[in-house]
């Protein structure tokens, strides 16, 4: 059984900067990769950054990229997401995704609210 827990969420003005956690447990050791994405009221789920966990090569959507940094602890299979200069259209529920051999896993996820 996998699990993934999402933390650090919280509501921001805009400009200001949160630190995303994702905590995976279970039988997570053939991780391949982990991934952030977010979902706003009214839109679809949005890719926002992955990162390879074997070498911590990331890789970010345009909307993000220059703003967002995603980082991983490979041997506790652990992902942040530390987002910077945040925007009110950065709104969104934010969740981690990990690949592995078996399957794709989600976690809950952790809302982000920032104010204008």
């Amino acid at each position: 059984q996998v699990q993934l827990v999402e933390s650090g969420g919280g509501l921001v003005q805009s400009g200001g900067s949160l630190r995303l956690s994702c905590a995976a447990s279970g039988r997570t050791f053939s991780a391949y990769r982990m991934a952030w994405f977010r979902q706003a009221p009214g839109k679809d789920r949005e890719f926002v950054a992955r990162i390879l966990m074997s070498t911590g090569w990331p890789h970010y959507s345009d909307s993000v990229k220059d703003r967002f940094t995603i980082s991983r602890d490979f041997a506790k299979n652990t992902v942040y997401l530390q987002a910077n200069s945040l925007k009110p259209e950065d709104t969104a529920v934010y969740y981690c995704n990990l690949e592995m051999g078996s399957g794709s896993y989600w976690g809950q996820g952790t809302q982000v609210t920032v104010s204008s």
